[in-house]
C-alpha cells in the first residue's frame, strides 16, 4: 500500500494564547471502505505532554467534491469516536470476532465526508500525559479549532464545502463549544474561514440545569406509557423527585460562578437521579434491556479486537504498540467541574446568524433522555423562542412510516426518534441517516 506523510502547521490565536500543532497523516488506508479516499493520522499539539489527537476521515460515497463535511465527536467524556465509527454510523462494522469488517449500508458517509476524531487527549488512539489532559470546554474547543484549521489547510478541496459539527452524549457539551469556537473564529477572522452551516447533537447532555429535572419522570411516568410498566418503584420515584430541588440549586451555583459547587453537583445529582436507576440492573442507554456488560453495558469486544490488530493499526498509521480502549476513565474524571455546566448558551448567537441546529434523541434512552432534551430546547432563550414554542410536533416520516416527531422554527429543530436508545445510529440506522441527510441538505 502506498503511503506518504503530510505535515501541516497550524497556528491559531486564542485570546492572548496561541494554539499550535502539526497534522501528521497517512494517506489512503484501504480498510473499512476501500472504495473511498481515507485519511488517518495525528494532530500533534504539545510535545512536552505528548498531546496528540488521532483522526480517521472518509470521503463521501456520493459526491465528495460538493457533499458536506461532518465532524463527529463521541462523548463520555473520555470515549473514542472510533467506537461510533464501527458500531454506529461509519462505513463499516466489525464482524463477530473482530477479525474483519462488513459494509454498513446506512453509513453517514453515503452523502457526507466524515471526520472521526479521538478527543480530548488520552481518548482512544489519542495520547497525552496526565498533564496534557483537558478539563473544560474552552480547552476542548481551542484544540478542536486548531485541528480543523490544520485539517482544512491540508484538504483545500473541502474548504468550501458546508461544514457541520455533530456530537453525541457528552458531545452535547463538545459540539456547541466547538461549533461556537469555529463561528467566533470566522467572525473575528483569526484563521482560515470554515464554512460552518450547522450543529447537531444526539442524546446529548447540553443543559444539565433543565435535564436533571426529568430522570424520575422518564423512569416512572413515561416508561409506563412506552413499555407498559415503570422501571423504578414508586418509592424510588418519590425519592428522586424529592432530591431535584437541591440538585438544581447546586447546578445553578455551578453555572453562576461557584466552581466549588460543580463537582459536588455532579456527585450528588448523579447519585440521587441516576444511581437509583442503575441499581435496577437495566441499561441506562436503553430502558428496554438489561445492562449486559459492566461499563458501557454493550458488548463492544469485536471493535476492541479489530482496532488492536497490528495490521489494522499499521494501516491507520497508529503508533506501534498502542492499546485502544473504548473509554478512558481518567479523562472522564478530569471533567468533574465541567459536567454540570450549561452549553445551550453557545447556540443563540449562532442561530441568530443563520447557523442551523438540530437536536435529536432516541426515546428509550434514560441517561440523556428525550424529555429533558426537549425541555431545554423549549426553555432556550433565543430570538426564535416564541416561534419554536408555538410550533407543532409534526410526524417525522421515512418510507411512508412515522418514525418520530419533529418540531422546528427558524433553523432550530428537535427530533424525537421512536424506539431508539442513547445511540440512535446503532438502534435505528436508517432513521439516523435520514436525520443527518435531511438536516445537512436542509430538507426538513
Amino acid at each position: 500500500m502506498m503511503k506518504f506523510i503530510f505535515v501541516l502547521f497550524a497556528l491559531v490565536q486564542v485570546g492572548h494564547a496561541t494554539v499550535t500543532g502539526t497534522l501528521v497523516g497517512t494517506q489512503n488506508p484501504t480498510i473499512c471502505d476501500p472504495n473511498v479516499k481515507q485519511y488517518s493520522g495525528y494532530f500533534n499539539i504539545d510535545s512536552a505532554t505528548k498531546k496528540e489527537y488521532f483522526y480517521w476521515s472518509f470521503s463521501s460515497r456520493s459526491n465528495p467534491a460538493t457533499d458536506p463535511v461532518v465532524l463527529w465527536m463521541t462523548g463520555g467524556p473520555g470515549c473514542s469516536s472510533l467506537l461510533a465509527l464501527l458500531e454506529e454510523n461509519g462505513p463499516c462494522k466489525p464482524n463477530k470476532d473482530g477479525s474483519d469488517t462488513v459494509n454498513n449500508t446506512y453509513s453517514w458517509t453515503n452523502n457526507a465526508n466524515m471526520i472521526y476524531i479521538d478527543q480530548p487527549a488520552g481518548v482512544g488512539f489519542s495520547t497525552a500525559t496526565q498533564a496534557g489532559y483537558d478539563s473544560n470546554e474552552e480547552q476542548v474547543a481551542n484544540d478542536m479549532y486548531a485541528f480543523l484549521q490544520a485539517f482544512f489547510q491540508a484538504h483545500p478541496e473541502w474548504q468550501l464545502n458546508p461544514f457541520f459539527v455533530f456530537g453525541e452524549s457528552y458531545g452535547g457539551h463538545y459540539a456547541p463549544a466547538t461549533a461556537h469556537r469555529v463561528w467566533s473564529g470566522n467572525q473575528n477572522g483569526t484563521g482560515l474561514k470554515i464554512n460552518l452551516q450547522g450543529v447537531g447533537v444526539g442524546n446529548g447532555l447540553t443543559d444539565p440545569e433543565v435535564q436533571y429535572q426529568y430522570y424520575a419522570q422518564l423512569a416512572y411516568n413515561y416508561s409506563q406509557q412506552k413499555i407498559g410498566h415503570p422501571v423504578i418503584s414508586l418509592s424510588t420515584y418519590k425519592s428522586m423527585t424529592k432530591a431535584i430541588p437541591s440538585c438544581i440549586s447546586l447546578i445553578k451555583d455551578c453555572n453562576n460562578g461557584k466552581t466549588s459547587s460543580c463537582s459536588v453537583a455532579q456527585e450528588q445529582c448523579n447519585s440521587a437521579e441516576i444511581g437509583p436507576y442503575e441499581q435496577t440492573g437495566l441499561n441506562p442507554y436503553d430502558i428496554r434491556i438489561p445492562c449486559q456488560v459492566p461499563g458501557l453495558c454493550y458488548d463492544f469486544s469485536a471493535a476492541t479486537t479489530y482496532l488492536n490488530t497490528p495490521n489494522i493499526q499499521a494501516a491507520l498509521g497508529v503508533v506501534a504498540g498502542s492499546q485502544w480502549q473504548s473509554c478512558n476513565y481518567a479523562v472522564n474524571g478530569a471533567f468533574s467541574n465541567d459536567w454540570m455546566r450549561n452549553f445551550q448558551t453557545q447556540l443563540p448567537d449562532m442561530l441568530a446568524s443563520g447557523i442551523r441546529v438540530r437536536i435529536y434523541a432516541g426515546d428509550v434512552d434514560f441517561i440523556c433522555n428525550w424529555i429533558g432534551n426537549k425541555a431545554w430546547t423549549l426553555a432556550l432563550a433565543w430570538p426564535g423562542s416564541a416561534a419554536f414554542n408555538a410550533a407543532q410536533d409534526l410526524p417525522y416520516m421515512l418510507d411512508g412510516k412515522q418514525v418520530g416527531e419533529v418540531r422546528s422554527a427558524q433553523g432550530f429543530e428537535f427530533v424525537r426518534v421512536y424506539d431508539a436508545g442513547h445511540m440512535v445510529p446503532m438502534d435505528q440506522p436508517a432513521v439516523a441517516l435520514a436525520v443527518l441527510n435531511d438536516f445537512i441538505f436542509g430538507k426538513k
